[in-house]
């Protein structure tokens, strides 16, 4: 009787100890999780306005110009955010011997952020573009077979054009719902035959969300 008690008491013991474990274990499975699955804890909505600056071919095809957008930011890793961008920006043709008055471009992007804590409060993003792009022109000053040739002229019928980017984004001012900050973007798409570059700097208002 007394070493079946004695059994019963180390099993009894063994098994606390099991359970005790467990609990630990799935504690700091449950707490390293929390810790580390970030995506989406956070959310910000985006406004943005600034400047776009062609470079190579493109300097001796358009002016700079202005553009406004709007963005969605979202926590995705533990020091990476997911965003996605929308803006628009008109062109003036530099030739004055162009048959269009100028270009309506849309760009979309999606991209992430790198926010290294040795650079903080830097951070670094890089992502994929697509832009849309439709000349502004009088259908009844041009026939499209033959300016289809001409500087501009594959702009009539919308062109859409996919590339990449990459941006440096540099916090001025931050509170609990609200930032302001500095975006300085390079662009590039693969247009033919040469690519098209663009650096736009612009400024940006972000509310969170939650």
């Amino acid at each position: 009787m007394k070493l079946t008690r004695t059994f019963f008491a180390l099993m009894l013991w063994f098994a606390v100890a099991v359970f005790a474990e467990t609990a630990t274990d799935t504690t700091s499975a449950v707490q390293t999780k929390a810790s580390t699955d970030v995506a989406f804890a956070h959310a910000y909505v985006t406004v943005e306005g600034g400047e776009i600056y062609p470079f190579g071919d493109l300097i001796d095809a358009v002016d700079n110009t202005l553009y406004g957008g709007i963005g969605f930011k979202y926590d995705y890793l533990e020091h990476v955010d997911g965003f996605v961008l929308f803006d628009y920006a008109y062109f003036t043709p530099v030739p004055e011997h162009l048959k269009i008055y100028g270009v309506h471009q849309f760009r979309g992007k999606l991209g992430v952020d790198f926010r290294w804590t040795k650079i903080r409060p830097l951070a670094i993003g890089v992502g994929f573009a697509c832009d849309w792009t439709r000349a502004d022109f009088d259908e009844d000053d041009i026939d499209h077979k033959s300016f289809s040739e001409d500087l501009g002229g594959t702009l009539t019928d919308n062109e859409t054009e996919f590339g990449w980017f990459a941006r440096l984004n540099l916090p001025l001012t931050h509170t609990k719902w609200v930032d302001v900050g500095l975006n300085v973007m390079w662009e590039e798409l693969w247009t033919l035959p040469e690519r098209s570059d663009m650096l736009s700097v612009g400024v940006y208002v972000e509310r969170r969300l939650w």
